[in-house]
């Protein structure tokens, strides 16, 4: 446990080197990164993944509105900052991309490298996301759905092991309609779980076991998670300030072709403009086939292979520049 930004964070952390901070999205925590762990840290990085507020181990404010995306970068600062350091790395998956990509935005001095999966950098649209999708599509959007009070709060909270096991099985790359951006509708009056596919076996990725540190970590209810979601709108008018404005550190962006974000009403459009958009984009955006939205729990070695030469190709330049100009860099450089 750590105190950070006001709040305290459960963490887990393992290696030495240069700070890796890892953020997870919904409904996840910490231990979706457990493929990532040995190979960072022995690629010589030190890798912490915290479980973000409203999840896991860590605190769950009762205000909405501290679910803000001004908040969540404002923990990942605290938690650099915390943890002894000025700057790192920063890894996100699902909500926990956006939250990387803010922090870039927001805080490049503190931010070496960013890496996204699944969900593309933030680009600024001309309107609300809430309001647009409500329009957009009758009020059916899962977000609209997620944002009600109470609503998906309590469909997921009857029956916490079967909502876990239906919500990652169904957006993975072994469900049989994976990929379709209609799976993200609901029908308010039927909630999201009733049409929801459940695996008689689940998929090789996941095991019993990790379902079973994902229900307990949800034991408390899905309120904090699903508070992010109520934010969307207010996260909107709160980053008006940054409008036109684009992710300047060194950037990765991988994906899976079987997931539904990517498939979202104009992501793919966005998705091959990246490398126009992205001033310092390492390489085009990464397909992983037949991957689904867990993309790090569904393609590990992939994933740590990306990052791994992501990480340490930013690294080495960094301590290779050091000793060049004749700067000492101790046993790993800050």
């Amino acid at each position: 446990m750590i105190d950070v930004n006001g709040i305290r964070l459960h963490i887990a952390e393992q290696g030495e080197g240069p700070l890796v901070v890892l953020l997870h999205g919904f409904p996840e925590s910490w231990h979706s990164w457990r493929h990532q762990f040995g190979p960072l840290a022995e690629a010589g990085f030190r890798v912490v993944a915290p479980d973000q507020r409203g999840y896991g181990g860590s605190d769950r404010p009762k205000d909405v509105a501290a679910y803000s995306i001004l908040h969540l970068v404002g923990d990942v600062v605290g938690l650099v900052h915390a943890l002894g350091e000025e700057r790192a790395f920063v890894v996100g998956h699902d909500w926990g991309a956006p939250v990387a990509w803010h922090t870039a935005l927001l805080r490049p001095d503190v931010v070496r490298g960013v890496a996204g999966l699944s969900v593309p950098p933030p680009f600024r649209g001309s309107r609300p996301p809430l309001q647009a999708m409500q329009e957009r599509f009758g009020g059916r959007f899962y977000w609209n759905y997620f944002s009600r009070p109470g609503a998906a709060d309590a469909e997921f909270a009857a029956d916490t092991r079967t909502t876990l096991r239906k919500l990652l099985y169904s957006a993975s790359g072994d469900a049989p309609d994976a990929g379709r951006p209609e799976q993200a509708l609901v029908d308010p009056e039927r909630g999201w779980l009733t049409d929801a596919p459940d695996p008689e076996v689940l998929p090789g990725w996941l095991t019993e076991q990790d379902l079973d540190v994902l229900t307990e970590s949800f034991a408390p209810g899905f309120t904090g998670a699903l508070n992010w979601y109520r934010n969307l709108d207010r996260n909107w008018e709160l980053t008006a300030p940054w409008q036109g404005a684009v992710v300047t550190p060194p950037a990765l962006y991988v994906y899976g072709d079987r997931d539904l974000v990517p498939a979202f009403p104009g992501t793919p459009e966005l998705i091959e403009r990246l490398p126009d958009l992205m001033p310092d984009l390492r390489r085009k955006p990464l397909v992983l086939p037949g991957c689904g939205h867990w993309t790090q729990q569904e393609r590990p070695a992939e994933v740590n292979e990306a990052l791994i030469d992501f990480l340490t190709e930013l690294r080495d330049r960094r301590t290779a520049g050091r000793a060049a100009r004749g700067v000492a860099t101790g046993p790993y450089p800050a």
